[in-house]
């Protein structure tokens, strides 16, 4: 049997330290990220080639160099576009490594990296542009137009764009995870450039957290003005579930309490209580209360309308066996209830 692990394991994973920063903010005395002795070498030829370029410009500038003049002006242009291609990578560098290279997951790494490269060619291709074009201004006008004109015929792709980005970033889900963003509900399968695929549960044609069959997608654009529901949280991948039965009022209350929290544990098991209490330890490192999270389940009484009581029994269990375990639960209760009549008092008849 593998040995169980503790809360001090489970708060090294990746998910989880993200989610904890989340919630909490970066611990004091973090390790600051260096950089690599190669990383080290590219800045310093960054700054030599910076140099250079300057150096050329005075020169060239200055005469001291016999050339024709529209040479000169030609010179120094290709001089001043070369020192801001080589001071953009060097930026782009240092955003590589000292943020982005923060960042604990492996795939969010390489996915940003992809539009920081494809951010460093867009300014890249504005600068050579401006090379080419004697006028700057007009250049980037040119450029700022056909932004504009791009941005307002894809405008709702873009956004979807950003969405993604959204999600890398702050990651409101990722794949995997149990969801609900308006009526759609389902665990996440995929999150592309432009939408997110669900493979739902519930839905239409079931009353249970059974899969239907249907995927849904919709755009990345719906998270940055929907509220997104999340049943997996890497800081307590739980949720609460219970279990209602109307009971009369002279019943035995102390006996359906017992009999109702027993049946419950030995269902739910130990292993998975104790479990439930190590994520509890996680939970103090964040402003969640975790006073009101308790491992084991917990049985209360509540007054009904209809002049009975609601006995009801709450515990937690993982998001994709809440209907199994309420499945398995509900013959096991009703047959240690109905096993002693005289403390049980059941509605009968049109009472029901």
């Amino acid at each position: 049997m593998a040995t169980a692990e503790t809360a001090e394991e489970i708060s090294k994973k990746p998910e989880v330290r993200q989610a904890l920063s989340q919630t909490s903010g970066p611990k004091a005395g973090t390790e600051k990220v260096k950089a690599a002795t190669k990383d080290k070498f590219w800045f310093v030829t960054h700054a030599l080639l910076i140099v250079g370029c300057a150096v050329l410009y005075y020169l060239v500038g200055s005469k001291l160099i016999p050339v024709p003049q529209n040479t000169v002006d030609l010179s120094r242009r290709f001089l001043r576009g070369a020192a801001l291609i080589v001071i953009v990578l060097a930026v782009a560098k240092a955003i590589s490594i000292y943020a982005i290279g923060r960042l604990d997951d492996a795939a969010t790494r390489f996915t940003l990296r992809r539009i920081e490269h494809l951010l460093v060619v867009l300014v890249i291709a504005v600068i050579v542009i401006g090379v080419i074009f004697v006028n700057w201004y007009t250049a980037l006008i040119s450029v700022g137009i056909g932004s504009v004109i791009l941005g307002l015929a894809v405008q709702t792709p873009m956004t979807s764009f950003l969405g993604w980005i959204y999600i890398l970033v702050r990651r409101p889900y990722q794949v995997g995870d149990r969801i609900q963003i308006e009526d759609a509900t389902g665990d996440v399968i995929d999150v592309s450039y432009f939408d997110t695929t669900l493979w739902e549960f519930g839905g239409k044609y079931l009353s249970t957290d059974h899969p239907s069959g249907r995927i849904i997608k919709f755009p990345n654009s719906k998270v940055l003005s929907m509220m997104v529901f999340n049943y997996s949280w890497p800081l307590f991948p739980y949720i609460w579930n219970e279990i209602k039965f109307y009971i009369a009022y002279d019943s035995d209350l102390e006996f359906v309490s017992r009999t109702m929290q027993k049946i419950t544990e030995e269902e739910i098991g130990e292993e998975m209580m104790e479990r439930v209490a190590m994520f509890r330890e996680l939970l103090a490192k964040t402003p969640v209360d975790e006073l009101e999270v308790r491992e084991r389940p917990r049985v209360i009484f509540r007054v009904n309308e209809n002049t009975w009581l609601e006995a009801i029994v709450r515990y937690l269990v993982p998001p994709r066996e809440a209907g199994s375990i309420k499945t398995r639960l509900l013959p096991k209760l009703l047959a240690a209830l109905n096993a002693a009549p005289e403390k049980t008092k059941f509605p009968k008849g049109d009472a029901r």
